[in-house]
């Protein structure tokens, strides 16, 4: 190596070892944690006998890979764009990805300023489909903004669609997000979401399993979906189909313990059949930024109890709102008739009639009451008299 440093080293061996293993290999995992990193580097430089766990031919393609890494000139790239490594044991290395066991990142390409440990220690993640309808992109962005106006990380995969609007809702509300990439970090995927990653780089945080320049591929984006999942304290299911990969974010982040939450949709739509099917075993239903934060949050962060609005109505004596209600709703009615369709005697009626008529509800017809119109409409809208 140019420098003379040597790849066996922790550091400097993690960020090789992410050129040649991919994402989520347990056999890797467990290389490096049974016989260390600098005794992995070792073998893999030198050709050395294949370790356990995997054939001749792979550990083959294991070796030229390694021969070929440069983690110096990997670490430069990164840092010329504006990237870190960092790796198990570092500061600033949150320390719920543990949880992911063997399939632990080997280490993470950060580009942002804040510390990746500090944001993911109050994260939620906000996943769905790409191909979304306008309800999932409205959902999804007002829920990721009301989490951001609470102090939480809203955490995405940075992809079209759920993915793209939720990192855009927490933005607007000028709160943190974090995207996670199948992709190097110096390398925004998608290309057309190049504007909106760079913007999150400068205001929160792109994080990536993979070293500079590579490319995602359809297994990493299910890798990854691991990372966003053991990353936060739960993730929020906006849009999904049966078919969807942010249902593997879900089910990861039950199989970690943490919470699985989704949004409903419409039951005509095949792009909420997968958070249904979600929300019919584990999953808790969801549908503000408020319930989700009673779940995720601290004792005590409740949402607010949903109850329809009061009416002047419902604030009458139980005695006065049998009144009102044995008047009919057409015509008059004479007291006696009332008092029969209550259970009260004539004196009381007469009295619960002028009270109701003092708040305009009732009116005297000669020797009748009547409902005012005002009283009509209010049984019909749902609204008071006055």
């Amino acid at each position: 190596m140019s420098t003379g440093e040597d790849p066996g080293d922790e550091p400097l061996g993690r960020v090789l070892l992410c050129r040649v293993i991919e994402p989520g290999d347990e056999a890797g995992g467990r290389w490096v944690r049974e016989f260390g990193v600098g005794e992995v580097v070792r073998r893999l430089r030198e050709g050395a006998p294949a370790l356990p766990g995997v054939s001749e031919t792979r550990w083959a393609g294991l070796v030229a890979r390694a021969r070929r890494a440069e983690p110096e000139r990997d670490l430069a790239v990164a840092a010329g764009a504006g990237a870190r490594f960092v790796g198990p044991g570092d500061a600033e290395w949150p320390g719920q990805l543990d949880d992911l066991g063997d399939a632990r990142p080997l280490g993470l390409w950060v580009r942002g300023r804040p510390s990746l440990r500090m944001w993911a220690l109050r994260s939620v993640a906000v996943v769905g489909a790409r191909a979304c309808t306008e309800y999932g992109t409205h959902v999804a962005a007002t829920l990721a903004g009301g989490l951001a106006e609470r102090g939480w990380v809203v955490v995405s995969g940075g992809a079209y669609g759920i993915d793209g609007a939720a990192h855009r809702g927490a933005l607007a509300a000028r709160g943190a997000t974090v995207a996670v990439l199948a992709c190097g970090v110096d390398r925004p995927y998608p290309r057309g979401h190049a504007a909106l990653i760079s913007r999150i780089a400068e205001q929160g945080l792109v994080v990536g399993e993979l070293p500079p320049g590579d490319h995602p591929t359809p297994s990493r984006f299910i890798l990854r979906n691991r990372v966003i999942a053991a990353l936060t304290r739960g993730t929020v299911v906006v849009e999904a189909a049966c078919r969807s990969g942010s249902l593997a974010t879900a089910r990861a982040a039950g199989r970690l313990g943490r919470f699985t939450m989704g949004v409903p949709g419409p039951v005509t739509s095949a792009l909420s059949a997968g958070v249904h099917e979600l929300l019919r075993g584990e999953a808790a239903l969801v549908t503000d930024a408020a319930e989700v934060v009673e779940l995720v949050g601290d004792m005590g962060e409740l949402a607010p109890p949903r109850k329809g609005p009061v009416l002047p109505r419902d604030l009458l004596q139980p005695s006065a709102r049998a009144v009102l209600a044995a008047l009919p709703g057409s015509r008059a009615a004479t007291v006696e008739e009332i008092a029969l369709g209550t259970p009260t005697t004539r004196d009381e009626a007469i009295a619960r009639l002028y009270e109701l008529r003092a708040l305009g509800y009732v009116e005297r017809h000669g020797d009748g009451w009547k409902l005012t119109r005002q009283a009509v409409m209010s049984v019909r809208t749902g609204r008071g008299p006055c």
